[in-house]
C-alpha cells in the first residue's frame, strides 16, 4: 500500500492530509484561533471535587475547566501494557480496573500539574491527566515513574526484547520509558540522543513548575507540522509533499538530526494549482461533510452524529446482485466495512459508534463481515474496542479514541434555524401554534384587531389557497389579523402586536 502525506499551508490554517493508495484517509487541521492543545502541560488549580462521578475539575487558564478522572491521577493506574503514542495520548497505557477515590487524591484549591489528552469538544472542557509523558521520535519519557514499556505494535519478539533491554540500560530510576514503534531497528546512539533531548525538556518543565503561578501553561507541545513529522513520518511513508518553502526547509533540518535517510522522500510542491486540488483532496473533504456516502457497487452508508453516539446505517441502495438476496446483502456489508473504517479516520469520529449492517441470515456471512471489520480497523492509529460479534439485530458496537473535535465540528457549525437537529417545525404546525395563542389570549384581550409578525414562509402558508387558513383563524376566534412578514424572525417564532397601541403582547399570553 502506498502512503503519502500532503501538507498545505496558509495564513489562516494549516492542513495535513494522509493518502493511502491515493485515497484520503486522515485530515489534520490547525487554525491560529484554535491551536492544538493536546500534549500541552499546565499547572492548574482544582476548583471542584465530585465524588459521585469520581472526577475533579481543574482551572488550567482556559475558557472551560478541565476534567480530571480519578483513574488519570498519578498513582491511580497499574501499568501492564503500552500502546503506541501516535495520537499524543502518550501517558495512556492499559490499566486494570480498580477502585479509586478522587477525594483522597486531590483536594479543592490544590495546585496540580496536568497534561491535556483531549481537546475541548462542544460544551465539555478539555480532558487532562496528571500522568505526565513527553513523546520523542523513538521514545516516550514518563517523569516520576520507573518502568519500561514497548509498543504493542512491535510484534517481533527478538526486536522487542532488544529495545526493552536497551531502554533499561539508558534510563535512570526517576523516570519511565516507553519505546515507540518508530524505534524499530534503530541503533543505541539514536535512542540515546532521543532520550537525552527528552530528559532536557523534562528538567526544564520541573524548573517551570517551581517558578510559575497557577493557572498557567508551562510546556507547549510541538506545533502540528512538526508533530506530524515526529508521529506520522515513519519508514512506510513513501513521500511528503509540501507547498511551503519555509516548512520544507524546517522539516529537512529536523530530519537531518533524527532520520536523515527519510530526507529524500520530502518534496517541494511546484505545481500552479493548489496542492489539495492537484491531489483531489479538496473534493474528498467536501464529501466528508455529507451524511450519505456512496459505495462503488451502488450501496451507501448514512452517518448520523448525535450527542451520545454516532450511528452508521448500511443500505443496499441501487445495488442488485445476480446471486440472490443474501449474497447481495453480504457483498454490500463487506464493501461497507472498508468505507466505514475510512470515514471514521477521515472524519475523526470518536466516542461510541453503532454500525447497523443489513440483516444477514447466514451466520458464516455475519462472522466474515465482523472479521473484515476487525481487519480494516487495524489500520486506525486511534485506539478502538469492538463488540466480539454482530448482534442478532445486525449491529456492531465500538468505541474509538476521541482526542479532538470531529471534522464535522471543525468545518461546520450548527444551523441557526434548526439548531443542528436538521428539522424545523412545519408551517402547518406554526399555524396551529398561532391558533392556540389566540385561543389562550381571547378572554384577556379587549381588542379584536391584531398585527401578526411571522417569518415569510409562515406568511405564505397563511395566505395560500386564497387566504383560507387566515380566514379560518379570524372566523374561529372572532379577530382581525394583519399579517406582516419579518425575515429576521426565526421560522418557528411569531410576534403579536396590539392594533391600537402597537404594543407587543405575545409574552402576556404564552
Amino acid at each position: 500500500m502506498r502512503k503519502d502525506i500532503i501538507v498545505e499551508t496558509a495564513t489562516h490554517e494549516t492542513r495535513i492530509a494522509m493518502l493511502e493508495d491515493n485515497h484520503l484517509v486522515e485530515l489534520l487541521v490547525e487554525r491560529p484561533e484554535h491551536e492544538r492543545v493536546v500534549g500541552n502541560i499546565c499547572k492548574g488549580v482544582v476548583t471542584a471535587v465530585i465524588p459521585s462521578i469520581q472526577a475533579a475539575f481543574v482551572d488550567i487558564g482556559m475558557d472551560k475547566a478541565a476534567f480530571l478522572q480519578a483513574s488519570d491521577v498519578t498513582g491511580g493506574a497499574d501499568w501492564i501494557d503500552f500502546d503506541d503514542d501516535e495520537n499524543q495520548d502518550s501517558g495512556s497505557g492499559r490499566s486494570r480496573d480498580r477502585e479509586y477515590r478522587i477525594q483522597e487524591m486531590v483536594k479543592e484549591g490544590q495546585e496540580i500539574v496536568v497534561q491535556i489528552t483531549k481537546e475541548s469538544i462542544g460544551t465539555k472542557g478539555p480532558r487532562v491527566t496528571s500522568q505526565i509523558s513527553l513523546p520523542g521520535r523513538f521514545l516516550v519519557l514518563v517523569p516520576h515513574a520507573n518502568y519500561v514499556g514497548v509498543s504493542r505494535r512491535i510484534d517481533d519478539w527478538s526486536e522487542k526484547r532488544r529495545l526493552r533491554d536497551l531502554a533499561r540500560s539508558l534510563k535512570s530510576d526517576d523516570f519511565g520509558v516507553i519505546v515507540r514503534t518508530a524505534a524499530l531497528g534503530k541503533s543505541d546512539s539514536e535512542l540515546k540522543n532521543d532520550l537525552k533531548q527528552l530528559t532536557k525538556i523534562s528538567k526544564n518543565i520541573e524548573k517551570q513548575v517551581g517558578n510559575t503561578s497557577a493557572p498557567a501553561m508551562i510546556h507547549k507541545d510541538v506545533e502540528m507540522t512538526s508533530g506530524m513529522i515526529r508521529d506520522l513520518f515513519t519508514p512506510d511513508i513513501d513521500s511528503v509533499i509540501i507547498d511551503s518553502k519555509a516548512v520544507y526547509k524546517e522539516i529537512l533540518a529536523y530530519l537531518k538530526g533524527v532520520a536523515p535517510q527519510l530526507r529524500s522522500r520530502v518534496h517541494m510542491y511546484d505545481g500552479t494549482a493548489p496542492v489539495f486540488d492537484a491531489y483531489g483532496i479538496e473534493n474528498e473533504i467536501g464529501k466528508a461533510l455529507h451524511r450519505k456516502v456512496w459505495l462503488k457497487n451502488g450501496g451507501y452508508i448514512l452517518i448520523e452524529p448525535t450527542e451520545a453516539l454516532v450511528t452508521i446505517d448500511v443500505n443496499s441502495g441501487r445495488y442488485a446482485g445476480s446471486k440472490g438476496h443474501e449474497e447481495t446483502v453480504y457483498q454490500t456489508n463487506l464493501e461497507a466495512c472498508a468505507e466505514v473504517a475510512r470515514q471514521l479516520r477521515l472524519r475523526d469520529i470518536g466516542g461510541i459508534i453503532v454500525i447497523d449492517f443489513i440483516d444477514m441470515e447466514d451466520r458464516g456471512n455475519r462472522r466474515q463481515v465482523h472479521q473484515e471489520m476487525e481487519k480494516v480497523m487495524a489500520h486506525d492509529r486511534a485506539r478502538t474496542r469492538m463488540s466480539k460479534e454482530i448482534s442478532e439485530f445486525g449491529l456492531i458496537e465500538m468505541t474509538r479514541q476521541r482526542i479532538r473535535p470531529s471534522l464535522l465540528f471543525t468545518f461546520s457549525e450548527a444551523c441557526p434555524v434548526c439548531d443542528g437537529t436538521g428539522r424545523i417545525m412545519s408551517r402547518l404546525t406554526m399555524v396551529t401554534q398561532i391558533g392556540r395563542w389566540l385561543k389562550r389570549a381571547k378572554p384577556g384581550l379587549r381588542e379584536r384587531r391584531l398585527k401578526l409578525k411571522v417569518h415569510p414562509t409562515v406568511a405564505l402558508s397563511l395566505n395560500e389557497n386564497g387566504r383560507e387558513k387566515l380566514v379560518n383563524l379570524q372566523d374561529e376566534y372572532k379577530m382581525q389579523l394583519q399579517i406582516e412578514e419579518d425575515p429576521f424572525l426565526h421560522v418557528e417564532e411569531f410576534r403579536v402586536f396590539s392594533g391600537k397601541r402597537d404594543l407587543d403582547v405575545t409574552d402576556e399570553f404564552k
